[in-house]
């Protein structure tokens, strides 16, 4: 069995489930993050605002220097 995650808007929540239904798929709804998950979001996106952050590039170059 195969899985498919999809993120319908609200409106589109509706025929997905109608849809799902229709043609006798199994399907599991989640109505939210766990909370742990929405706070460390929150807390990443507070870090970036505060500007600590690196770019990809910027860790490579820490890591190759490291590795000298």
């Amino acid at each position: 069995m195969e899985a498919i995650h999809v993120y319908p808007t609200k409106d589109q929540e509706e025929a997905v489930i109608a849809f799902l239904e229709a043609m006798e798929v199994e399907f599991e709804r989640d109505e939210a993050l766990p909370e742990h998950v929405l706070k460390g979001i929150q807390a990443g996106r507070e870090e970036i605002k505060a500007g600590r952050y690196m770019t990809l590039d910027e860790f490579k170059s820490r890591k190759r220097d490291s590795e000298l």
